[in-house]
């Protein structure tokens, strides 16, 4: 049930109980609602001078399926539809979000400095692939120190199989994975045991299969084209507000907790113009505020505009909380893995310095030209932020998937090298996100994968054949072809190996140093600043930043495979690593309190 322009209304009037639709088709000459359970029928909808198109129901209830017919042509899904039982060709299903009996009634989220992510894939987190199947794996989630679970887009996708990043029904999670009450049920027994539940919501695109929005709705997009598809024209107030309702759907329905906004530096913006971002902000904060929960937002920008971030507005009010950064990831990546190519080449100088000033201020570029993208000067000045305004991982979902065979740091590092770079991680001031499996080192691969049919499925293989040219040249049919269903059940997560000698020594780790973030970084993130960092050819690489409660947070790590001498005398106490000797050994990684 809507609450906003977008979606029908459950009318609950005794005698005239039954149903409003709305559909803003400013294109179409006229709409029909039509009916196709109970009983098929259809009727004439009303239409406004602004391009809305309206029709009430009585006797209608939750259940009903339905479609718009548009000028006698074409029969499309409802665009904010809640559900889409036969997936994106298929009807809308009327939903009563109403109906579902919370069980975590009190839950009113936790502050933004508990936070530890893990990034998730319902369809691959486990065998059965279903929101309910997932509920089984929370206790492990809290055991392991994890404070929230992120899922991957969930917005209605055509096929079976997706990443979920060609969503093209926004209110609508996908069936694939179950029915809105099984994924409020999972929403819900997460809170229960204390787990924040955030979202990945993509707002720069639609998919490029079952949108029908340009067919009725033109003006819902530009002639300019990200790499995904037609650019949103988020100047149109119906559009904006399309967006925005979403997010509060997700918000306010499914009572997530937080969202993340997918690559938000191809969303249309105005220079001089309150953006959409600004406003979806203010709306979200204003949820927050009228419900008293905290609600976390997160950006994925490819530009680096500290300006949007800030961690301590709370609640949001036209700022975000965070940000992905990518530019720690791949500072990692090239100096664990020596890879040079693509987005790499921009880290290959001097990776352990670039992954020092991350460290030290938040972004790598902070205005700096990078080469990637195309020179352009790329990035904000960011150590004015708190360092909880980064999220930083060494692992997710783009950085896996987003290659050939979609190896996993495990496939492609040492051992000795990623527990360090864990160690670093996972007690930095900022906040850590995991990737699924990588809690016990999995080495399951994330390829690509989807279910399209016909010449859009061909234009797939085509696309990852040109950007994977020298894997295909080299390995020809070893290489995934992301339409095989055999290519998606690669990537089903790995339980048993948790259980395996290396899984259990590598969990272990993980469960020691969230422990310890819990118990000494996490009381200190309110009001932490950062201080600076330093990286010697030698590998030695140290920090240090202030806390929020007056103390010096000290890391002091070896990240060579050879023994380096101590740069000084340590001071404070160890909170991780113990008492360093005068030769610190290979990727060996302490840190310390001084107060």
């Amino acid at each position: 049930m809507s609450t906003g322009q977008f979606g029908p209304r459950l009318t609950k009037n005794g005698a005239t109980d039954g149903a409003s639709f709305r559909l803003w088709a400013p294109a179409a000459r006229r709409v029909e609602l039509v009916l196709d359970k109970p009983q098929a029928n259809f009727q004439a909808m009303s239409r406004g001078d602004d391009g809305w198109f309206t029709a009430d129901v009585a006797g209608l209830t939750a259940g009903a399926h339905y479609k718009f017919r548009i000028d006698g042509e074409i029969d499309v899904p409802d665009p904010a539809s809640a559900f889409q039982p036969d997936d994106v060709f298929g009807p809308s299903e009327l939903i009563d979000h109403d109906a579902y009996a919370w069980r975590a009634s009190d839950w009113r989220g936790r502050p933004w400095q508990d936070t530890v992510l893990i990034e998730t894939h319902v369809g691959t987190f486990t065998s059965e692939g279903s929101y309910r199947a997932m509920i089984d794996k929370l206790d492990h989630l809290v055991a392991t120190g994890i404070t929230a679970l992120e899922l991957m887009p969930l917005a209605d996708f055509a096929g079976k199989r997706n990443w979920g990043y060609d969503g093209v029904l926004w209110y609508a999670p996908d069936s694939a994975y179950g029915r809105p009450e099984d994924l409020k049920n999972l929403i819900d027994e997460a809170h229960l045991r204390g787990l924040m539940v955030f979202l990945d919501v993509v707002y720069n695109h639609f998919g490029p299969e079952g949108n029908f929005l340009g067919r009725y709705a033109p003006s819902f997009f530009t002639d300019a084209q990200t790499p995904w598809g037609s650019t949103i024209d988020y100047r149109v107030p119906q559009v904006r507000a399309f967006a925005i309702e979403n997010a509060l759907s997700w918000l306010r329905d499914y009572r997530f907790d937080g969202l993340r906004l997918d690559a938000v530096n191809h969303i249309l913006a105005e220079p001089g113009e309150i953006s959409m971002l600004h406003d979806l902000s203010r709306a979200a904060g204003e949820l927050a505020a009228e419900t008293g929960r905290h609600i976390h937002l997160v950006l994925e920008n490819g530009d680096n505009r500290a300006s949007l971030l800030d961690a301590v507005q709370d609640p949001p009010r036209g700022k975000y909380r965070a940000q992905w950064n990518d530019d720690y990831h791949h500072a990692w990546h090239v100096f664990l893995t020596g890879e040079d190519q693509g987005y790499y080449t921009d880290y290959q100088r001097a990776p352990l310095n670039d992954l020092a000033r991350a460290l030290a201020s938040g972004f790598v570029y902070q205005g700096e030209a990078a080469a990637f993208w195309g020179s352009k000067l790329r990035g904000e000045p960011s150590g004015g932020l708190s360092p909880t305004a980064f999220v930083n991982f060494l692992q997710n979902h783009d950085q896996v998937g987003n290659r050939a065979f979609g190896e996993r740091l495990e496939s492609l590092a040492k051992a000795a090298g990623i527990e360090a770079a864990l160690a670093v991680t996972l007690l930095a001031p900022t906040v850590p996100m995991l990737f699924m499996g990588e809690e016990w080192g999995s080495r399951v691969p994330f390829p690509f994968f989807c279910d399209f049919q016909g010449g859009l499925a061909d234009a797939v293989r085509k696309g990852r054949r040109d950007e994977y040219a020298w894997a295909y040249a080299r390995y020809g049919a070893g290489v995934p072809d992301p339409l095989d269903p055999d290519t998606f059940k690669s990537a089903v997560l790995d339980w048993e190996q948790q259980d395996a000698p290396e899984g259990r020594e590598r969990l272990a780790l993980i469960r020691r140093l969230l422990a310890v973030r819990r118990e000494e970084i996490v009381p200190r993130l309110a009001g932490a600043a950062f201080g600076d960092a330093k990286a010697a050819d030698s590998g030695l690489l140290t920090a240090h930043w202030r806390m929020g409660d007056g103390a010096t947070l000290r890391l002091t790590a070896n990240l060579s495979a050879t023994n380096i001498v101590r740069p000084a005398e340590a001071t404070g106490r160890s909170i991780w690593g113990g008492e360093p000797a005068q030769i610190l050994p290979p990727w060996s990684v302490f840190w310390r309190i001084e107060s």
